[in-house]
């Protein structure tokens, strides 16, 4: 592996019915989270291997899901892999990175990201809201075009800043439905409404804002034992009232990531970005945002062999 190593940990849109069973099959570290999840969130194991896949889909099961699995993964390769010097996750993925990092306990992060899943379910009346990525146009464009897309009604700002040329906008169906036209018209490559159920870290997400900020102010933080690169700032948190802090906010503000990805490969010094967690979204972005970068992904536990490898390579 090159450079400094990083972990990044997904967020919604990486779930699918089987995640993590092969991992909790490999390694009983992986097993052990798992039946730790159960004993918090009952059923939730079962849910993640087995589904149906419309209940793992409803937004206050995907999010605790991810965790536990992304958790899972991590615990297995934390003893196996270079010692991170930095982490990060995408959305819900901050609250793995913190898990990660030491700053939170797995029983606190799985209540508090179910809690967070109904409360950003609840802002808003379903219909009422959606989110678009818009692809193919720079961040600027799309920030322009969302801001004329809204009107005195009807509210539309960028949600995700994910990789230089693909930036999604949340807010009023009306205004979202009206910024990927504009789009359209403006020369994006696509302008995809996306299927989910609330318009995440938008200005509409406010009321699970006020909702969360008490659970949080209630739940222990301990100093982070490893940097978090946060969404919101794009910056390194290292203490844990900080950390607190950047989640209360994250909830309706934009998710950084381009930033974030760009802060961890130059002062960071990241060379090498492990994405743990189902899926391999992240890894794409990151090859799109830094491609001298080296982005890999262990969604299965073949992939960690591979990984162990090409470290020892380096190491000898």
């Amino acid at each position: 592996m090159s450079g400094a190593v990083a972990f990044v940990f997904p967020g919604q849109g990486s779930q699918k019915v089987g995640m993590g069973k092969a991992w909790a099959d490999a390694f009983p570290e992986s097993r052990a989270a798992f039946d730790e999840a159960d004993s918090v969130l009952p059923g939730l194991t079962e849910l993640c291997w087995e589904g149906p896949a419309e209940d793992l889909q409803l937004t206050a099961n995907t999010q605790p899901a991810i965790l536990a699995t992304s958790v899972a993964i991590y615990r297995a390769v934390s003893t196996r892999l270079a010692v991170p010097v930095l982490v990060a996750g995408h959305s819900l993925g901050e609250y793995s990175a913190l898990v990660a990092s030491g700053a939170l306990a797995f029983g606190d992060a799985l209540r508090l990201v179910r809690r967070r899943g109904e409360l950003m379910q609840e802002a808003v009346p379903v219909g009422e809201g959606a989110m678009a990525a818009i692809l193919g146009l720079d961040s600027a464009t799309v920030e322009a075009l969302a801001a004329e897309a809204s009107d005195g009604d009807h509210h539309c700002s960028v949600a995700n800043y994910n990789e230089p040329r693909q930036t999604v906008v949340a807010g009023h169906r009306q205004a979202v439905e009206r910024a990927a036209e504009l789009a359209k018209e403006r020369g994006a490559r696509r302008a995809l409404i996306l299927p989910v159920s609330a318009p995440f870290h938008s200005p509409l997400m406010e009321p699970a804002r006020i909702g969360l900020a008490p659970l949080l102010e209630e739940t222990r933080f301990e100093e982070l034992q490893m940097p978090v690169v946060s969404n919101v700032d794009a910056r390194p948190l290292t203490a844990g009232q900080e950390a607190r802090t950047a989640l209360v906010r994250q909830v309706d503000s934009p998710v950084r990531w381009v930033e974030s990805v760009e802060w961890m490969a130059g002062d960071g010094g990241v060379g090498t970005f492990v994405e743990v967690g189902p899926g391999a979204v992240l890894s794409g972005l990151i090859r799109r945002i830094t491609p001298d970068a080296r982005a890999a992904s262990l969604a299965q536990p073949d992939k960690l062999a591979e990984l162990m490898e090409s470290q020892s390579e380096v190491t000898e």
